[in-house]
């Protein structure tokens, strides 16, 4: 018999297992009466989400700001906070929110009692709102007087020259193209990602002052490195990986219409290419190759055409355009995705994945490609499919399974490489670049390297990248030693920094009178009962009382997916933004994981009342409770209720 809905949604969540009724070591583990050495202490970890998140955004800490949790300072809305506090690790909230798939959501310790929190959807509502509300980063507090060349005006680029205009270095973008955004603007459909809030995030950091564009200038070609090591005190390579990999099957080579995924979604972005063809087959399984068989999909094909027409003419040729007159008479296309993996394992989104499904894509997984068939005008007319399996870590054929899919446009979404024309001596073998962990250029001193052109990953690592390698740039035109990079190396949460935009800083600590800092309970010169391990743990699952948290459903985006029939040039916007209100209930659902999110477990559940709320006047985030050691005596109750695992007994070992 199936369980019921209503006793799946009432939770039973229990720290221990049955049996586990007497303490393995009683010594250590529970107290004796008051002699107990063992006291409560607060203990800042990271969460998981923030620890998954290739851009280290303080995800907890906006999502504390939109539920109303944290304050914002003086003179200042929840909504700019939010904006601000997002915006320090990543300049691009509105466009994350919309196509970032989320790493942050699969490690969300939510997961473990019912759903994750839905992190993107409230990103997207801070950046929208911030660009409804006109909002500005704020200009450098100094000018160095150092300029940083950016080779690459994409994302990791564009992150780049804002996270140096906030140290207050002067920044020059060379980019090859005509306009910024990189595979923001060329690689994703504008369903997904609107161009005019692209425009308004890009735009927003230009108006930070002294970041100066060179546009439709290429590094190596229009402009010599040497001119550059000349004129600038750092170089920042973000050239990104602009050239699609081919299929390494015989046929492929030269063949007309066997295109890039790379190339086919840059020239549907331009504007150029209106139509495919009748049936299209792409091989991948990322999110390239989804936007690719979305993309097919709306633009459909036309029976009668020129040769002019076909779409690789368009493809292969930055100068020639459809005419938007064809997408009339256009009709829909037949559009198959296959992947080496099978559904369950491929890298795009299984969100991305259902709504391809949906708008009409047929999807055959754990496939590979054997052979493109050409017709008599050497013109791709199928592309030869087996089913595969994996043996020593190799797609292999599987004998038998032969068949062949009619295809007159054939795109390979299977990795990208970098276009290292002119820039051959920074090439590593494989179309890519080499940096360290500081994200340096080895043995080239003043060279740093951000992006896709270390390793094609996503958006939201390029941007981290950025982050760190502007870290790297600031040390290193400064002639300072690199630091050594934290083991969890993310935006933390700094609780002296709250404390001072409280207004309730420690007092300034004066050697002659205060002279020795141990042993002191009540100075107010220290922060105190107070441990951030953020730097070194994220802090699971097992660490939270889950009992506390009850069943909450989350609250999803509305989406405007087309079904088969309606796809066809349908260039909608699909993913619509939640309202305050949306925003707000999704961020309740966070359970500030390493964190206090002031709930009274600990002040309730202490037989002794000695765990206390701050007085209001002294409180802030971080600094909700606190412990009077006169009366503890060590009984691990206020631990063992903490819903975020924020109270550890450690004081005193």
């Amino acid at each position: 018999m199936a369980t019921s809905t209503d006793e799946m949604t009432n939770l039973s969540w229990r720290r221990f297992e049955d049996g586990d009724n007497v303490w393995d070591n009683l010594t250590e583990q529970i107290f004796v009466q008051d002699t107990s050495h063992k006291c409560p202490t607060y203990v800042h970890k990271t969460p998981p989400c923030q620890g998954s998140c290739p851009s280290g955004e303080d995800i907890r800490g906006w999502l504390q700001i939109v539920r109303g949790l944290e304050q914002p300072p003086e003179g200042m809305t929840w909504q700019e906070y939010a904006f601000r506090r997002s915006t320090d690790a990543n300049p691009f909230p509105s466009m994350m929110g919309r196509v970032c798939p989320a790493p942050c959501q699969d490690g969300c310790n939510r997961n473990e009692v019912e759903d994750f929190v839905g992190i993107n959807a409230v990103e997207q509502f801070i950046g929208d709102t911030a660009t409804a509300n006109g909002y500005k980063f704020e200009p450098a507090a100094v000018d160095t007087g150092k300029r940083i060349a950016i080779v690459g005006g994409g994302p990791a680029g564009l992150a780049a020259a804002y996270q140096l205009r906030r140290k207050g270095h002067a920044a020059t973008i060379f980019e090859a193209f005509n306009e910024l955004g990189g595979m923001f603007r060329y690689g994703i459909p504008g369903y997904r990602v609107p161009r005019d809030a692209l425009d308004a995030e890009i735009n927003r950091i230009l108006d930070m002052g002294q970041i100066e564009l060179k546009m439709g200038t290429k590094v190596g070609v229009d402009v010599t490195v040497e001119q550059l090591e000349q004129d600038y005190d750092a170089i920042l390579w973000a050239i990104g990986c602009q050239s699609g990999r081919g299929l390494p099957v015989p046929g492929w080579e030269g063949t007309s219409n066997c295109v890039s995924g790379v190339a086919f979604l840059k020239a549907f972005n331009e504007g150029r290419m209106k139509i495919t063809t009748d049936k299209v087959v792409c091989v991948g399984g990322g999110d390239t190759s989804i936007d690719v068989v979305s993309v097919a999909r709306r633009l459909g094909h036309i029976t009668k055409s020129n040769k002019r027409d076909l779409p690789e003419t368009v493809i292969h040729d930055g100068y020639v355009a459809h005419d938007t007159a064809m997408t009339a008479a256009a009709e829909g296309a037949d559009v198959t995705l296959t992947s080496l993996f099978p559904r369950e394992k491929m890298t795009a989104s299984e969100h991305e994945v259902h709504d391809a499904l949906h708008e009409g894509v047929t999807v055959l997984d754990g496939v590979m490609p054997v052979e493109v068939i050409k017709g008599d005008d050497g013109r791709a007319v199928g592309l030869k499919v087996a089913d595969c399996e994996m043996k020593d870590g190799r797609p292999t054929p599987v004998e038998g399974t032969e068949r062949v899919l009619d295809a007159d446009l054939i795109v390979a979404a299977i990795g990208q490489g970098g276009e290292l024309t002119g820039l051959e001596e920074f090439d590593n073998g494989r179309g890519l670049m080499n940096s360290d962990k500081f994200y340096q250029y080895p043995d080239r001193p003043g060279h740093f390297v951000a992006g896709d052109i270390i390793r094609p990953h996503l958006l939201t690592t390029a941007i981290g990248q950025a982050w760190i390698a502007v870290e790297s740039i600031n040390e290193y035109v400064n002639k300072e030693e690199h630091k050594r990079r934290p083991k969890v190396d993310v935006h933390h949460f700094d609780l002296l920094a709250k404390l001072n935009e409280a207004k309730l800083a420690p007092e300034e600590f004066k050697v002659d009178e205060d002279s020795d800092l141990r042993g002191t309970a009540d100075a107010k010169y220290a922060i105190h009962n107070y441990e951030d391990r953020s730097s070194a743990e994220v802090i699971p699952h097992d660490e939270l009382f889950l009992g506390h948290f009850k069943y909450e459903p989350r609250v999803l985006r509305k989406e405007e997916v087309p079904s088969a029939e309606e796809v066809l040039g349908h260039f909608k916007e699909r993913v619509i933004g939640y309202s305050d209100e949306d925003a707000v209930n999704e961020a309740k659902r966070c359970m500030s994981c390493g964190m206090c999110f002031e709930c009274d477990n600990c002040v309730i559940y202490c037989p002794q009342d000695a765990v206390f709320r701050v007085n209001k006047s002294e409180s802030t985030t971080g600094r909700y409770v606190d412990t009077d050691y006169d009366k503890c005596i060590g009984c691990h109750i206020c631990a063992d209720v903490c819903p975020t695992g924020y109270i550890k007994m450690g004081l005193g070992e």
